[in-house]
């Protein structure tokens, strides 16, 4: 089945890897690092950049990781998920 994170962005339900909270998550050094390294590879995509960023979800999609940027709150997404 589909996770629906935003705007018109769907992934499967079995790619999802980590559903996260942007705010609590992105205090730490090394999560700024990791995001920052998967912005300059190329492997972030903003669903909706007109609204305020509230999770990630981390894919795995055709053996690549996939970093998408949502502004649907983390337990919202894990709601849809199950």
């Amino acid at each position: 089945m589909f996770l629906h994170l935003g705007g018109d962005f769907v992934v499967y339900k079995k790619d999802v890897i980590a559903i996260f909270d942007l705010e609590s998550t992105s205090l730490s050094k090394i999560t700024k690092e990791y995001l920052k390294n998967e912005e300059i590879n190329g492997r972030v995509i903003n669903v909706e950049k007109e609204s305020l960023p509230k999770s990630y979800v981390v894919t795995n999609e055709n053996g690549k990781n996939i970093l998408y940027i949502s502004p649907i709150a983390s337990v919202t997404l894990l709601k849809r998920a199950k």
